[in-house]
């Protein structure tokens, strides 16, 4: 049995890809491994107290945090553009309302010791800068530390604006700390300082398999092709507009549903669809799997850049259903017309899932650990 902390801002309830990965890793580790696991997070009592009795965990409160998030809700133009502007300056400036997450972890961290493996698990990167702060060359903590990235900080290439210069150096530092960091996808090496490059260790995003049961047999094909998306937008990146266009342009009957809630790209399409096209917000994700599993077939908007890879791409495979992929721009308008006449042969071809298994995932952490320790032992 191994001692594990784990750092995270995202945990259960949060519908994020950040939070899935830690509940995840925790639920593996804790329950169907054996291991003493101690997470900090944003303790949530009437959701994480029930978990802990469950699971065998420990959770402990990185908060509560006093940064509040800029509100964009509101009416008058003036007043949600000067909101809009005040918001980005202080992420860009100052990474707000996260940089609050570096003192508090480094305090937090400050009462723990003995652990065999740390994962620090980002974004937000904030976490990272506060453990490699508490970090000291003589630290007690843990034995090693496993810097877990899903996105590049300074490599990032999916956002609007560049980070300022000076995080560079912020960055610098906790990569020259962690013993490891690691990646969901190979491509994404490259989002990082090359001198830290022999560092990174390619771990996939980890799923539970057995604990979705979906009756894929179930699928009666609808009379109108009703397909879906479920996810975030990003203009010039993960963006849906050009296929958008082509939708509203086509003679045809048809169901587009769409979960997300970033819906400014998606709004201006309501109207032109006369109801073909229909925005839904969020829904807890066991329940987006079942719906999701009940349509003709699922539609995935590529990233501008390799080294970001969806991780709904997996929830999507867990579904049965055919996946249509497409790019930002360019798109296959043939492929689009084939899939809405129930032609599925170019349907995204998944390999080696296996390699997205929990208990794989999980494996390999733990792997990184055994390389450090003496006779190959954590």
């Amino acid at each position: 049995m191994k001692r594990i902390l784990i750092v995270s801002r995202s945990f259960f309830p949060v519908n994020s890809p950040r939070s899935f990965r830690t509940t995840e890793l925790v639920k593996e580790f804790a329950k169907k491994q054996g291991h003493e696991v101690t997470l900090l997070t944003l303790k949530d009592d009437e959701h994480h107290i029930p978990f802990e009795k469950e699971f065998g965990v420990t959770i402990k409160d990185l908060g509560p945090l006093r940064f509040p998030e800029i509100n964009l809700n509101g009416k008058g133009g003036v007043t949600r553009l000067v909101k809009r502007v005040a918001r980005r300056g202080l992420v860009q400036l100052l990474e707000y309302p996260d940089i609050e997450l570096v003192l508090r972890t480094k305090r937090m961290l400050e009462k723990e010791s003995g652990h065999d493996l740390l994962i620090s698990i980002a974004v937000p990167h904030p976490i990272h800068w506060g453990v490699a702060w508490a970090w000291q060359d003589n630290n007690s903590i843990a034995q090693t530390w496993v810097a877990d990235c899903g996105d590049p900080y300074m490599g990032a290439t999916l956002d609007s604006f560049d980070k300022m210069f000076y995080f560079k150096y912020v960055e610098k530092a906790f990569c020259r700390k962690a013993d490891y960091i690691s990646v969901p996808i190979e491509d994404a090496r490259k989002g990082y300082y090359p001198e830290f490059r022999d560092k990174i260790k390619v771990i996939p995003q980890g799923f539970n398999f057995d604990g979705v049961k979906l009756d894929c047999s179930a699928y009666t094909r609808h009379t109108v092709p009703t397909f879906a998306y479920a996810g975030a937008f990003i203009p010039g990146g993960r963006d849906p507009r050009e296929f958008l266009d082509y939708l509203v342009s086509i003679d045809q009957p048809y169901k587009f549903i769409v979960y997300t809630k970033s819906t400014g790209l998606v709004e201006p399409y309501i109207e032109r669809a006369n109801g073909k096209i229909e925005l839904r917000d969020y829904i807890p994700r066991r329940e987006l799997l079942k719906m999701l599993s009940g349509m003709d077939f699922l539609v995935n908007f590529e990233n501008s850049t390799s080294r970001q890879l969806p991780s709904k791409l997996i929830d999507y495979y867990l579904t049965g259903r055919p996946v249509l992929s497409l790019g930002s721009t360019d798109i296959n308008k043939k492929a689009i017309d084939e899939f809405l006449s129930g032609d599925y042969s170019k349907q995204y071809d998944f390999q080696n899932m296996d390699q997205y298994r929990i208990e794989n995932v999980c494996r390999r952490f733990l792997d990184l650990c055994k390389e450090r320790g003496p006779n190959g032992k954590c």
